[in-house]
């Protein structure tokens, strides 16, 4: 795996919500790939109050990086409702992404690296069967991006966790090299990243 070349041996306490903030912010689950990545772009959207990443969607439990097979790599987003709303994050998570791709994302290959988003409740499936219909209008090619009912999630080891603020170096150079940027923007045009500001 491409990713393996780059990644560092370091542990980074996990970022736990306390109980006060828990009440007052809502869950969001996508798979986009890398989930450095995904937590980089999700980290800079405003309302947006913490980011984990993890891995969601199958059915082995306390699944690790060097096995999660069935498994997708997701980031969890916790966030405020009152400053920014599911529809815009689900919105932006499509800008961020090529949601045509079923084998993988970028230079990352199979199950683990598809893309996906992982629903609770009506609202969030409603929300994102409207946001997956406008990008494959937009894109006037198939969005194959499922839609699913989120189940358990678990936390990445520590060391994935801001790898992106602890890594910048290496994570700068495996998002370039990996092509993630480049393939938005050619997916995308100018949509590209809507919603990320400072990208």
């Amino acid at each position: 795996m491409f990713r393996s070349l780059v990644a560092a041996s370091f542990i980074l306490a996990g970022g736990l919500l306390s109980p006060a903030m828990a009440q007052q912010t809502e869950t969001a689950i996508f798979a986009g790939g890398c989930f450095w990545c995904v937590e980089s772009d999700f980290d800079k959207v405003p309302g947006v109050v913490s980011t984990t990443s993890g891995y969601s969607g199958g059915t082995l439990e306390n699944p690790t990086y060097p096995n999660h097979e069935g498994h997708r790599e997701v980031v969890r987003i916790e966030y405020d409702p009152a400053r920014v709303d599911y529809e815009t994050l689900v919105d932006v998570f499509f800008h961020t992404v090529d949601p045509t791709d079923p084998g993988g994302q970028f230079c990352d290959r199979g199950h683990a690296y598809t893309t996906a988003v992982y629903v609770n409740g009506d609202g969030q499936k409603a929300a994102a069967e409207k946001a997956k219909a406008d990008a494959q209008q937009s894109l006037g090619k198939k969005v194959v991006t499922p839609i699913e009912a989120a189940g358990p999630f678990w936390p990445a080891e520590g060391y994935h966790q801001d790898y992106y603020k602890k890594n910048p170096l290496k994570y700068r150079y495996y998002r370039f090299a990996c092509g993630r940027n480049a393939r938005v923007e050619e997916v995308w045009g100018k949509a590209a990243y809507e919603g990320v500001p400072s990208h």
